[in-house]
C-alpha cells in the first residue's frame, strides 16, 4: 500500500543501539522505529461505496449516501516487513510481531492461542527481531491494524476459507481463521489486548477487550469459557508509548479538538437515533462553530475517542471523556444507559446483501439477549447494525450472543483540523 508523501516526510527513522535489560552480554539490534509520537489514526482501507444493501458508484456531493468512509479515506495504511519476524507500521510508529504462530511450528491453529495470563506474561520473554521490550497491545493499538476492506464471514457454512477476506493486511501479517479441526468456528480469530473492561459482562465475568480480525469487531470477552480459561491469538507490539492517548482541548464553542489525532469533534451528539443514510446526511449538512466541513467519522476515528476507564456501570457515564456530552437512553433491559454511535464505515458481509450493515461503536453497554437482556460485550465494543429496517423485527437480538439491533444509532460529527 502506498503511503502519502506528506506522511512519509514525517516518518524519519531514528537509529539507536541499547543493551537488552537483564540479559548480560546480549545487545539489541540497531533499532529503526519511525520517529512518530502521538495518536495518528490509520485509515480503514475502505475504497468501495455502498447504499443500504449493495455496492454503488461514488455518490455525488449532496446525493444520498454521500459522506461515507470511501469519500474520506484518511491516511492510507503503510507497513514495512523487517525480514526478521517483525512489521513496522509507518503511520503509527509501532512495531509488531508478524505472526500469531506462538509455538513456531509453521501452522497457525488452536495450539497457538494463549490465556490472558499467558499472553500478558509471555511478552517478557518474547524476542522477535532480537528485541526485549515487547508488550501486549492496548485495544487502541491493536485496533489500528484493522482494515475494513475485509468481509465478515458470519453465517458462512462452508469449510474452505480461501475465498474469505480477513480484516488485517495478510501481505504483511500471518493470519488464520478459527481452527475448525479443533472444534472452533471459522470466526474464532480473537486477539487479546491488555485492556480490561472496567465493568463486568454477562453473569459477572471479568472481561478483556479483543479484536477479531476474522469478522471485524471489537468485543469484550469473558476470561473463562465453559469453565476453562478462554484463549486468544496474540500479537505483541513495541514502540510509540503514547499511541492511543488523546490530548483534548475544549474550544469553548461546543467543539473539542484532539491535538493527538488532529481531529475536531462536536461536544454534543445528535440527541436522537438515526438510520445510517440519515446519519450520513445529518453530518454532511452540519454547520457549526463557523465550519461546514463536518462529516460522519469512520470506525477507527470514532473508536479513538472511547475512554476505556469509564462505563455506565462504574462511572455512571458513557465511555468517553467528560468533556463530551452523551444523550441518556433506556436500554433493552429497561436500565439507564448511553447510545451507540454510527460510523461512516460499511461492515461488508459475504452474503448477497453485502453492504447491508455498518459499523457502530458502543459508548454505553453492548447489549445482547442471552439469559434475558444483559451487557454481553461491554461499553467500548465495535459491532454492526443493519443500515435500515425495523428494530422490532429483532426482539431477541441477532447472532450467537443475541446482539441488540437498534438500527437508529446516534451521531457525533467530526472534521479534520
Amino acid at each position: 500500500m502506498t503511503h502519502p508523501a506528506a506522511v512519509l516526510i514525517a516518518v524519519l527513522l531514528a537509529a539507536s543501539t541499547s543493551a537488552c535489560a537483564g540479559e548480560e552480554g546480549l545487545t539489541s539490534p540497531v533499532d529503526t522505529l519511525p520517529a512518530i509520537s502521538g495518536y495518528p489514526v490509520v485509515g480503514t482501507d475502505q475504497d468501495t461505496w455502498y447504499d443500504d444493501r449493495d455496492e454503488i458508484p461514488a455518490p455525488a456531493s449532496g446525493a444520498a449516501f454521500h459522506g461515507q468512509n470511501a469519500d474520506y479515506p484518511g491516511t492510507a495504511p503503510s507497513y514495512q516487513d523487517n525480514g526478521d519476524g517483525t512489521v513496522t507500521d509507518l503511520v503509527t510508529g509501532l512495531m509488531w510481531s508478524q505472526s500469531p504462530d506462538m509455538n513456531e511450528d509453521g501452522d497457525i491453529d488452536a495450539s497457538d492461542k494463549r490465556t490472558y495470563a499467558e499472553a500478558t506474561s509471555g511478552a517478557a520473554s518474547y524476542r522477535a527481531g532480537g528485541h526485549s521490550d515487547w508488550r501486549l497491545p492496548t485495544i487502541k493499538e491493536l485496533y489500528s491494524l484493522i482494515l475494513f476492506s475485509g468481509v465478515d464471514p458470519s453465517g458462512y457454512e462452508g469449510t474452505s476459507t480461501g475465498s474469505l477476506v480477513p480484516f488485517i493486511d495478510t501481505e504483511y501479517f500471518d493470519f488464520a481463521y478459527g481452527d475448525t479441526g479443533a472444534g472452533e468456528r471459522i470466526i474464532d480469530a480473537q486477539y487479546a489486548t491488555s485492556t480490561e473492561y472496567v465493568d463486568v459482562t454477562g453473569g459477572g465475568e471479568a472481561t478483556l477487550f479483543g479484536v477479531n480480525f476474522a469478522d471485524g469487531r471489537i468485543k469484550g470477552y469473558g476470561l473463562s469459557l465453559f469453565g476453562r480459561d478462554k484463549t486468544f491469538f496474540v500479537l505483541y507490539v513495541r514502540g510509540n508509548p503514547t499511541y492511543g492517548e488523546n490530548a483534548y482541548q475544549d474550544n469553548g464553542d461546543g467543539t473539542i479538538t484532539d491535538q493527538a489525532t488532529g481531529l475536531m469533534w462536536i461536544a454534543n451528539d445528535s440527541g436522537e437515533g438515526l438510520s445510517w443514510e440519515e446519519a450520513l446526511a445529518y453530518a454532511e449538512s452540519f454547520e457549526y462553530a463557523g465550519h461546514s466541513d463536518w462529516r460522519l467519522p469512520d470506525a477507527k476515528e470514532l473508536q479513538g475517542i472511547l475512554d476505556y476507564t469509564r462505563s455506565p456501570g462504574t462511572t455512571g457515564s458513557a465511555a468517553i471523556d467528560p468533556l463530551f456530552s452523551s444523550t441518556g437512553i433506556t436500554n433493552e433491559a429497561g436500565d439507564p444507559d448511553f447510545p451507540s454511535y454510527w460510523s461512516s464505515t460499511t461492515h461488508a458481509n459475504w452474503s448477497q446483501v453485502a453492504g447491508g450493515y455498518a459499523a457502530y461503536v458502543a459508548f454505553g453497554r453492548a447489549m445482547g439477549y442471552m439469559n434475558g437482556w444483559e451487557d454481553v460485550h461491554g461499553a467500548g465494543a465495535q459491532r454492526s447494525d443493519p443500515k435500515a429496517g425495523d428494530p422490532a423485527d429483532y426482539p431477541t437480538g441477532h447472532g450467537p450472543q443475541g446482539d441488540a439491533i437498534r438500527i437508529y444509532n446516534y451521531v457525533r460529527p467530526v472534521r479534520d483540523l
